[in-house]
């Protein structure tokens, strides 16, 4: 008889939520890069691993990769139909095409492709760029991709971009309880229950406010600084490059605990559309 594929992913979901915080945590490791040449059709290589998977949450977040694209190489166009998936640049600069229009976006910033359009990435420059890519999905456990084999190499460039984008700026970031936070994407620019992707910045010193969501899960990318994860009655370090995954109902806040600024990428998915509870927690 056929089993149900959410019966055989739950023990492995319930069993990683029991493990202990410090092995919860994802590092960004370069030792551990796998070498990948042509991604989906795209010029030269990249080099990547995956810091999450499916199984990790309890929501759609399909994956979150961390690598580089090395010098004049590209993720090449695809279309997603049962995701959403965004790339990201941390450091540098990369051109982004969306349904065939491509700009220039200098880093940290990221471009959405949502369910049902196509896109790329192509590193133009002589230095490695570094790169992330988060995907979330109509359905747990549920990809799909569709190559047109373009490069998308030497092509024209929109001075403006005509697609969905964030940017990463620290200088549009306001004060807000006790941190300085801005919601660089909304839930109603996502088709899939992604909810949102916030831009926070703890300063030395400082914590983030203790919160709860019911139902949303979250993960803290740590992009500078030094600081103490908080995750329920668990504590761990964390640095540059690790990502901290926060599951539904469970309390959390981040201790800047370095000599500077500790800054967060904050990734939403939400069990339900629009399911944004947020619960400060004394």
């Amino acid at each position: 008889m056929k089993r149900n594929f959410f019966c055989l992913l739950l023990p492995a979901v319930l069993l990683l939520a029991r493990e202990p915080l410090a092995s919860r945590i994802a590092h960004n490791d370069p030792a551990k890069y796998r070498h990948a040449p042509a991604v989906h059709d795209g010029a030269g290589s990249m080099d990547y691993l995956a810091m999450f998977n499916s199984p990790d949450f309890n929501t759609n977040l399909f994956f979150l990769h961390r690598g580089i694209i090395n010098p004049k190489s590209g993720i090449g166009v695809h279309f997603h139909n049962q995701c959403e998936e965004m790339f990201v640049v941390l450091e540098g600069e990369a051109q982004f095409t969306i349904d065939g229009r491509t700009s220039t976006l200098k880093a940290p910033a990221g471009a959405l492709c949502r369910a049902g359009h196509s896109h790329a990435i192509y590193n133009a420059t002589d230095k490695p760029l570094q790169w992330m890519n988060i995907n979330v999905s109509n359905t747990k456990g549920k990809y799909d991709a569709f190559n047109l084999g373009d490069p998308r190499v030497g092509v024209p460039l929109d001075p403006i971009p005509t697609f969905i984008h964030m940017l990463l700026d620290k200088t549009l970031l306001k004060p807000a309880n006790g941190v300085q936070y801005r919601r660089a994407l909304p839930p109603d620019v996502f088709n899939t229950n992604w909810s949102y992707v916030d831009h926070v910045n703890v300063p030395k010193g400082g914590s983030s406010p203790k919160e709860r969501h019911e139902g949303v899960e979250e993960f803290y990318y740590v992009m500078a600084g030094d600081g103490i994860a908080h995750v329920g009655a668990e504590t761990s370090p964390v640095h540059k490059g690790d990502a901290v995954p926060v599951h539904l109902n469970e309390v959390h806040s981040l201790e800047n605990t370095g000599t500077g600024d500790l800054e967060l990428m904050v990734v939403g998915i939400a069990r339900t559309k629009w399911a944004l509870d947020t619960q400060l927690v004394k």
